[in-house]
């Protein structure tokens, strides 16, 4: 029976740590220059990506020529997507040609979900609408652990546009299941209705956010979204919630700076940080690769 990776909501936390586990060691060889594994032999994986990526498509593509795996990139502003052909239709000719996994971001929340029930391949979710991004968040799971020796215990400080992050959402349900604590803090238009009933502890202020944190998580703030009038401008964003070096020196001792890029510099993180041992962004780069080599491991192993 086919296995897929959707989201993290209700994920077996003792999968989850495996997962984690096993990025830890890949991340090692990654980073020591063994990246070649024949896991994936003869086996084929599609990327369908309805929305625009760097981190996250090339870094399946990645994980996936890693692991011996031949690598299809759809790209969907050139397929017949253009011609109305819908997600069913190219799940079906997906399926025809023998995929054996597919990776599809799609700016509809369920699209992955909905396409993984037409198809006898392994559907991995690259992040759909406001709904989740599960592999964004192990990765990011995965850097924690790295740091910390471990998740479970740590206080987790996300800020930003919470209200409409998948990013979030997913780090959430993951921190959860491995035991940490999650706060977070934004402009009142960014944050969801009912955020304390989904396990969020929401902030009073920005120092609230800051103390006691072992990791501060800034979140993209998109330029679309200002156009609505969500925040009065970038600029003011910064000053009222940005991550500095200043609000730095509330969190924990050790406590690490993250951002799931691309960053907007000099919005959610200030200029000066940029240099700063403690931002680990590109760090997390690294893990990604490697949390999606240890995710299509254990997908081909099911």
């Amino acid at each position: 029976m086919k296995r897929d990776f959707l989201q993290l909501q209700g994920i077996d936390p003792q999968f989850l740590q495996a997962l984690l586990d096993r990025t830890q060691e890949l991340e090692r060889a990654i980073v020591r220059g063994e990246t070649h594994r024949r896991v994936l032999d003869g086996k084929s994986v599609v990327t369908l990506f309805y929305e625009n990526s760097t981190r996250t498509r090339c870094s399946f593509e990645t994980a996936a020529k890693f692991l011996g795996a031949q690598v299809v990139n759809v790209s969907v502003a050139n397929s017949s997507v253009q011609k109305g052909e819908t997600l069913e239709d190219t799940a079906v000719t997906l399926d025809r040609m023998r995929a054996d996994f597919i990776v599809v971001r799609h700016a509809m929340s369920g699209a992955p979900a909905a396409l993984a029930r037409y198809v006898r391949a392994s559907v991995v979710n690259g992040g759909d609408g406001l709904h989740a991004h599960p592999t964004q968040a192990l990765l990011d799971l995965a850097t924690m652990q790295r740091h910390f020796g471990g998740v479970s215990g740590l206080t987790v400080a996300i800020i930003g546009d919470i209200k409409h992050s998948r990013v979030a959402r997913s780090n959430l349900y993951g921190l959860q299941a491995l035991g940490a604590r999650v706060k977070v803090y934004g402009p009142a238009t960014m944050m969801p209705a009912g955020a304390e009933r989904m396990g969020w502890h929401v902030c009073g202020s920005i120092e609230e956010a800051f103390v006691g944190s072992d990791v501060v998580m800034g979140l993209r703030i998109q330029t679309e979204r200002q156009q609505c009038g969500l925040i009065p401008s970038a600029g003011e964003y910064n000053r009222f919630y940005g991550i500095n070096q200043a609000r730095m020196q509330l969190a924990n001792p050790g406590a690490i700076v993250m951002h799931p890029g691309p960053v907007n510099r000099g919005v959610e993180i200030s200029r000066d940080m940029f240099g700063d041992e403690r931002l680990v962004k590109d760090e997390q780069v690294t893990f990604g690769v490697a949390a999606r080599m240890a995710l299509f491991e254990a997908l081909a192993q099911a």
